[in-house]
């Protein structure tokens, strides 16, 4: 059968769209980002979904990889909900930002406190070591399309992400000036294309 569609490439047709010059009013648009609030951990108008009524307070506000996941009981909570991950926090926050839906939405407040929660660049939240390299690319777009210096997390301290970001992968990288994921999920594995996120990353860091 067809393919469903997920979170991830929907984050990559909305960066396309908007590359390309075309209007956030634009029906391809306005229908992405549907989408991306269908994947998104919070009950409401915007996603009427059982298992997003069912979420875990730590999984509220964060994103999932296919809301159809729950039609076939796959990686469902004992509550029924779903789990939220760190990259796919990123990604739904930068294509709410990318498409110029507002900070002061409820969708927008929510992913940012979900993220608050699970500040950090030591791994992947959810998904530990995979597709780590991913999480770098989508975690510099998203904190550079919300326009601050500074992110403060849930306990209140206070982070310079392109600082932090600079010398995590400054730590990573190998000797012959490549990067790899021990993790091979995701291909990362592969040197070309962790050393690509890695190398996209970095050009929002500014040099720090």
């Amino acid at each position: 059968g067809a393919s469903r569609p997920d979170l991830s490439n929907t984050q990559f047709f909305i960066d396309a769209l908007i590359d390309a010059g075309i209007s956030r009013d634009d029906p391809a648009v306005k229908n992405a980002i549907k989408f991306v609030s269908r994947c998104q951990n919070l009950a409401g108008e915007s996603n009427q979904a059982e298992w997003a009524k069912n979420a875990s307070e730590d999984d509220k506000g964060g994103f999932v990889y296919n809301p159809g996941a729950a039609k076939d009981k796959k990686g469902l909570t004992p509550e029924g909900g779903l789990r939220s991950t760190g990259g796919l926090g990123y990604a739904g926050l930068k294509s709410f930002l990318y498409a110029g839906v507002g900070k002061d939405d409820p969708r927008v407040k929510a992913a940012i406190a979900y993220l608050r929660r699970h500040y950090t660049l030591d791994e992947n939240p959810g998904q530990k070591d995979s597709g780590l390299y991913y999480y770098f690319h989508v975690f510099a777009k998203a904190m550079d399309a919300l326009g601050e210096d500074d992110f403060d997390d849930a306990k209140g301290a206070k982070h310079d992400w392109r600082k932090e970001l600079f010398d995590t992968l400054k730590k990573r990288q190998g000797q012959d000036g490549s990067w790899t994921n021990s993790n091979k999920d995701l291909m990362e594995g592969q040197p070309e294309l962790a050393t690509a996120f890695a190398l996209l990353s970095l050009s929002y860091t500014k040099g720090k």
